[in-house]
Formats: C-alpha cells, sequence, structure tokens
C-alpha cells in the first residue's frame, strides 16, 4: 500500500494525521461537464426551466456540496472553508454546461475533494433541474485541474 496515504501499515482505511503539515494557502478547481438534448440547453439558455433559474440553483449546491464534503467522504477532514466560487458556463458546442469549482482555504490539507465534490454537486443540481424534459443528459469530465499548497506543491492538468 505505499504512497497510498489512506491505509495503514497493515491495510486498514484510516484518517491520515496532518497534525505536523504546515499551515499553508490551498487551492483546488475542479472541473466537469453535463451534456444534454440541443432542446434541454436552449431551455437553460433562455431560462425557461419549469423549476426556475439552473444555472443559480446549481451553483448554490454545489458551494453546498463543497461545505459538506467531509459528510460525504469518510476520511475526509473538515476544514475551514475560505472561498467556495462555481462557474457554470452554457456552451452550445457541447451543447450543454461546462462546470469549474474553485475551493481555497488556509489549512494543513488540500481542497481537492471539496472542490471535486462542489463541481459534482453543481452537475447533478443542472440534472435535477431539467430532468423531466431529459433523462439522457450525460455527466461527464470530473476531473482535478488544479491543486496548489502544501508540500507537494502545485500540479496542474494537461
Amino acid at each position: 500500500m505505499a504512497g497510498l496515504t489512506h491505509f495503514d501499515g497493515k491495510g486498514d482505511a484510516h484518517m491520515v494525521d496532518v497534525s505536523d503539515k504546515a499551515v499553508t494557502a490551498r487551492i483546488a478547481v475542479a472541473a466537469g461537464h453535463v451534456r444534454m438534448a440541443p432542446a434541454t440547453y436552449q431551455i437553460i439558455a433562455e431560462g425557461r426551466a419549469k423549476k426556475g433559474d439552473v444555472l443559480a440553483v446549481a451553483r448554490l449546491a454545489g458551494i453546498m456540496g463543497a461545505k459538506k464534503t467531509p459528510d460525504l467522504i469518510p476520511l475526509c477532514h473538515p476544514l475551514p472553508l475560505s472561498k467556495v466560487a462555481i462557474d457554470l458556463d452554457a456552451d452550445p458546442d457541447l451543447p450543454g454546461i461546462q462546470i469549474r469549482a474553485t475551493v481555497r482555504t488556509t489549512g494543513q490539507t488540500g481542497v481537492e475533494m471539496e472542490a471535486l465534490t462542489a463541481a459534482s454537486t453543481a452537475a447533478l443540481t443542472v440534472y435535477d433541474m431539467v430532468k423531466a424534459v431529459d433523462r439522457g443528459m450525460e455527466i461527464g469530465g470530473l476531473r482535478v485541474t488544479l491543486k496548489d499548497g502544501g508540500k507537494s506543491g502545485r500540479f496542474t492538468a494537461p
């Protein structure tokens, strides 16, 4: 299990002890998308969804998702998040919604899981808001695109 920090020497799952790590500024950005039928895209782009403003609700859901990450992912540390930003861009070429979640903290461990949870929660909310007209939507591309801070340094996805 070398290199896997969430397992102890016996292979049992455990929460990583970060008490000896330095407190540093941390940032993570995660991205994903929701691909949909062109007609569904138009409903969102024109603000005609029966449940309301799809992008506004998805933005709030993404923020809430970041804040609830340690409740959902068993070995995540609860962190004081200093910033959560959710960017949702209507993309006619997809067609669908491009999602980018940026999370910041100052602490002893990174916020990649919070960014991923924020992006996925926003994507799931887009799906929920318009599933009545398009059950064939595809959620995909979820990944960390940037991570910075801490001893492992900066990671930027190719």
